[in-house]
């Protein structure tokens, strides 16, 4: 991991409320360049909605966010967008019918000139689609392969890609290993791998302990819209995470009430 003291992106005991209802009581979270920070939980625990706030898509009730060492104020997704966060949600955002391609670059179309009109320009895309899928190590059929004939691993891969192409500089993952075989969710930690070592700062959600760490750097636990702890990987085991996923204090209460184990 690079060595640099200021995080690319702050966020300092953000609350997020809905009505009555709150969401983040609290939650603090940074992220160097070059670091995989893990945000684990359970179900419910607020992941989803902090990261939402972390992109744009939410405004924090209270808190503050800094990017690159600036109170940074995003009115919008495309804020965040601009500035650097890129967000692979599990849902992909991809039309399947469609090339990878012009998967790759909707919403960012090449275009060259021709007799005064502007075409997309197929060539561009393709080349720049098939290299940058060969640095994250697929080997596609051709760049007008269908996405929807992709693999789950590879369509996320192809997110991943687009992303650092357009010049991600905090990249955050929904639960991007959640619905993949294990070869799969092995290509896509290996992909989390190459793009820290690009020093992107890379956020990546899952309740699944095992994937995070394979690839961590620090662990942060939420529970209930609070953060329970932060840890670096040498100070924490799987089962001490495993367990403060769980509510740990929770189950020896029980295991204590019972008089044996559960």
């Amino acid at each position: 991991m690079t060595s640099v003291q200021t995080p690319i992106i702050q966020m300092k005991n953000i609350e997020k409320h809905f009505g009555a209802v709150i969401a983040l009581a609290g939650v603090s979270l940074d992220v160097m360049p070059g670091e995989c920070h893990c945000l684990l939980g359970d179900n419910g625990a607020g992941k989803s909605t902090f990261i939402k706030t972390m992109s744009g898509v939410h405004k924090p009730t209270k808190g503050e966010i800094h990017f690159e060492g600036k109170p940074m104020h995003f009115a919008r997704p495309r804020d965040s967008i601009s500035a650097g966060i890129a967000t692979v949600y599990q849902d992909l955002a991809m039309i399947p019918l469609m090339s990878v391609a012009r998967n790759f670059f909707m919403g960012n179309e090449p275009t060259k000139r021709v007799g005064g009109i502007n075409f997309f320009d197929h060539k561009l895309a393709n080349e720049v689609t098939m290299a940058e899928m060969k640095k994250m190590g697929i080997n596609l059929r051709g760049p007008d392969q269908a996405v929807g004939t992709l693999s789950g691993g590879e369509r996320q891969t192809v997110a991943i890609a687009r992303a650092v192409h357009f010049g991600a500089k905090v990249l955050i993952l929904d639960e991007p290993t959640s619905a993949l075989g294990v070869r799969q969710t092995s290509n896509v930690l290996a992909t989390i791998d190459k793009v820290r070592k690009k020093d992107i700062g890379v956020v990546f959600i899952s309740h699944n302990v095992r994937h995070a760490m394979a690839v961590g750097d620090r662990f942060t636990v939420l529970n209930r819209g609070k953060t329970l702890g932060t840890a670096n990987r040498s100070e924490i085991t799987p089962e001490e995470l495993q367990d403060m996923m769980a509510g740990g204090q929770e189950l020896a209460k029980l295991e204590g009430s019972l008089g044996g184990t559960v």
